[in-house]
C-alpha cells in the first residue's frame, strides 16, 4: 500500500491491523520526505520541530477515517466486534420479528450479520410522483399507474408489486417486533413518513422499533445503509430505539402535509425541525426544494443537472447522475432509472433546456449537453419551468407550465405563488 492513499472507508468495515499498518507506512513517508505524506499530516497536525512519532501517525490515520483520536477510532473497531458477537449468540430469534426496509439492498446483509426475522421491502418512491391522501387501496392503485407509466411497466406487473408491500401491511398482527431500517434522504423519510402514519392507523400489538442513519463512523461520505458491511448492520442493530406516540403523530404529521395540494403546511412542519426525529424535516425540506425554484424556475435537480453539464461540457448522461450523487446532490436520494425519467421533460417541447445524443441505444451512454435555452436558464435570461415539456408533481402538489403555481425560495426559505 502506498503510504499516500488516504483510504476512504464507504462500507464501515475497519481493520485495527490495517489501521496500524496505515500509519507505519504514513510515518514513513514522514520520514522519508514525501510531499504527499507531509501534507496529510499538515491538514491533522500543528507543525512543530519535534520529529513525528507513531502517535502522531495514528492521530493522523484516525482523523482521516473520521474520529477525534487513535483510541476513538479502535474503540468503535472494537464496539463493532463485540456487537457482532452478541448478534451471532443472540440474534433476533427472542421475537419473531418484521425488518421493513425501502429496498432490498440490506436483506442479504442482514442474514449474513445473523438477523433471520421476515424481511419487507417496501419501495414505492413518493419522491416523484403524484400522492394522495387516499385510502391504502386508492393509494396503490394511483401509485400502480403513476410508475407503469414513468419507467414502462406492465400495468399488471406495477399494480402487484404495489399490492404485495401495501398488503403485508395488513398481516402485521403475525408479529412481535417490527423494526423499520431507514436513513436520511427524501426517498427513505418519505416512505418512512407514510408507514408510521399507517402504523399508527393499524395499531399493531408488536413492538416497534427504528433504526434511523444519517451518518456511520469511518465512512466519508454516508449514502445509504445498503453500502454497508454485514457487520456494521451487527452494530446498528443495538442501536435500534422504541417508535414512540410522538413519532407516530410526526408521520401522521408529515404525511398529510406531503399529500396536500398546498405546500405551506409543508413548510410550516419543516420550520419546527421535527424534533421527535431531525432527519424526517431535513428531508422533507429537500423535497420541497423540487418545487420550481423562484429565479429560476428550476428543481433542485434540475439545477444541478443543468449545472455539472455548464461546468464539465457535454457528457454521457450516466456520468452526469454519477456526478450529481457523488458530488453535488446535498441529500442523495435518486436511482438511476428516476434520474433518467426527471429528466425527460427537459428534453421535449419547443424550447429543451437539454439535448441528447439517441443515437445510443443505452441512455447512461448517450451524450448530453446545454440548449441555447439551457444556458439562458443558467444565465438567469429565461425561466425553466415555462420551457419544460410538460409539468411534474411534488407530493400532492401538482405544477403545470402556463397555469399558477407554487415556487420556493431557498435563500429565503419562503413560497410564492407564480402566475403561470
Amino acid at each position: 500500500m502506498s503510504s499516500t492513499s488516504t483510504r476512504p472507508i464507504s462500507n464501515g468495515r475497519l481493520n485495527l491491523e490495517q489501521q496500524r499498518k496505515r500509519a507505519k507506512e504514513l510515518l514513513k513517508g514522514i520520514n522519508a520526505g514525501e510531499p504527499a505524506a507531509l501534507s496529510r499530516v499538515n491538514q491533522w497536525i500543528t507543525p512543530r520541530s519535534a520529529a513525528l512519532k507513531l502517535a502522531d501517525a495514528q492521530l493522523v490515520i484516525a482523523r482521516e477515517c473520521g474520529f477525534a483520536s487513535w483510541p476513538r477510532l479502535k474503540q468503535h473497531i472494537d464496539s463493532i466486534s463485540l456487537a457482532n458477537q452478541r448478534l451471532l449468540s443472540e440474534g433476533d430469534q427472542d421475537l419473531k420479528t418484521l425488518h421493513i426496509r425501502c429496498g432490498s439492498d440490506i436483506q442479504h446483509s442482514l442474514r449474513t450479520a445473523g438477523l433471520t426475522g421476515d424481511f419487507l421491502e417496501f419501495s414505492d418512491p413518493f419522491c416523484i410522483g403524484p400522492l394522495s391522501d387516499s385510502d391504502p387501496q386508492t393509494l396503490l392503485r394511483e401509485r400502480a399507474t403513476f410508475l407503469a407509466e414513468a419507467f414502462d411497466l406492465a400495468p399488471a406487473d406495477a399494480l402487484g408489486r404495489q399490492q404485495q408491500g401495501y398488503g403485508t401491511l395488513l398481516r402485521l398482527d403475525q408479529y412481535q417486533r417490527i423494526v423499520l431500517w431507514f436513513e436520511h434522504d427524501s426517498y427513505d423519510q418519505l416512505i418512512l413518513a407514510y408507514l408510521l402514519h399507517r402504523l399508527r392507523e393499524l395499531q399493531p400489538s408488536a413492538e416497534l422499533q427504528l433504526i434511523a442513519v444519517d451518518q456511520v463512523p469511518g465512512v466519508e461520505r454516508f449514502i445509504g445503509i445498503g453500502q454497508l458491511a454485514p457487520e456494521v448492520l451487527s452494530w446498528l442493530w443495538p442501536q435500534r430505539r422504541p417508535i414512540k406516540p410522538e413519532l407516530l403523530q410526526l408521520g401522521s404529521d408529515a404525511w398529510h402535509a406531503l399529500t396536500a395540494d398546498d405546500p405551506t403546511a409543508l413548510l410550516a412542519l419543516i420550520q419546527t425541525g421535527t424534533p421527535a426525529l431531525p432527519m424526517l424535516g431535513k428531508a422533507l425540506h429537500r423535497h420541497l426544494q423540487q418545487l420550481p425554484g423562484q429565479h429560476d424556475g428550476l428543481g433542485l435537480t434540475e439545477r444541478l443537472s443543468l449545472q455539472i453539464i455548464q461546468r464539465q461540457g457535454p457528457l454521457p448522461t450516466g456520468k452526469v447522475f454519477a456526478a450529481l450523487m457523488r458530488n453535488d446532490e446535498p441529500l442523495p436520494y435518486l436511482g438511476d432509472l428516476m434520474f433518467w425519467w426527471i429528466l425527460q421533460p427537459l428534453l421535449g417541447g419547443t424550447t429543451p433546456l437539454l439535448q441528447i445524443d439517441d443515437r445510443v441505444a443505452d441512455w447512461p451512454q448517450r451524450v448530453i449537453q446545454l440548449s441555447p435555452q439551457g444556458e439562458a436558464v443558467l444565465q438567469g435570461k429565461a425561466d425553466g419551468f415555462t420551457s419544460r415539456a410538460n409539468g411534474y408533481w411534488v407530493g400532492g402538489v401538482e405544477l403545470q407550465p402556463g397555469q399558477p403555481h407554487w415556487r420556493y425560495d431557498a435563500a429565503q426559505q419562503s413560497l410564492h405563488r407564480h402566475s403561470g
